[in-house]
């Protein structure tokens, strides 16, 4: 499998692909890889889109993905990538939205596995009321993301 390591503006991450991207690595969640990488035309853009985005210049994601997971997770995934950029739900209208209005904490689950951050954003769901909760990268980046998106300075 074909992977990229590169420098961001909230540290290093890490990508991984052939015909379309499998995986993204926030800082913090980087497996022991030795080197850069290989920089295949799809890593390559993939890198590009997500450094466009952190530069605010892009707020949405044309590339190729394949992450794995169950028939559940990938619903929730897809659900996901519905929220507009700027956008936020809770886990429980996630929850309704593909169906099991009481699979609440299943679809925390699916989030915390998913392996695309970013480009599946799961850094916009947020607990009732709007609370930050959890996320891979911790609630620092989520905080930076979100600001990001809404043009914020900082939440």
């Amino acid at each position: 499998m074909a992977w990229l390591r590169f420098e961001t503006p909230f540290g290093p991450m890490a990508l991984e692909g052939e015909t379309a991207l499998t995986r993204l690595w926030l800082p913090g969640t980087l497996p022991d890889l030795c080197g850069k990488g290989e920089e295949t035309p799809l890593l390559r853009a993939a890198r590009e889109a997500l450094m466009a985005y952190f530069a605010g210049e892009r707020r949405d994601f044309d590339l190729p993905l394949d992450p794995a997971g169950t028939d559940f997770q990938r619903a929730v995934w897809e659900a996901l990538r519905a929220i507009p950029y700027g956008g936020t739900r809770t886990y429980g209208e996630i929850a309704a939205a593909v169906g099991r209005p009481k699979a609440v904490r299943a679809v925390g689950q699916a989030n915390h596995v998913n392996p695309l951050p970013i480009f599946i954003p799961c850094h916009r769901v947020v607990g009732k009321g709007g609370a930050l909760t959890g996320y891979a990268g911790g609630l620092d980046l989520k905080r930076a993301l979100l600001a990001l998106e809404s043009g914020k300075e900082c939440l």
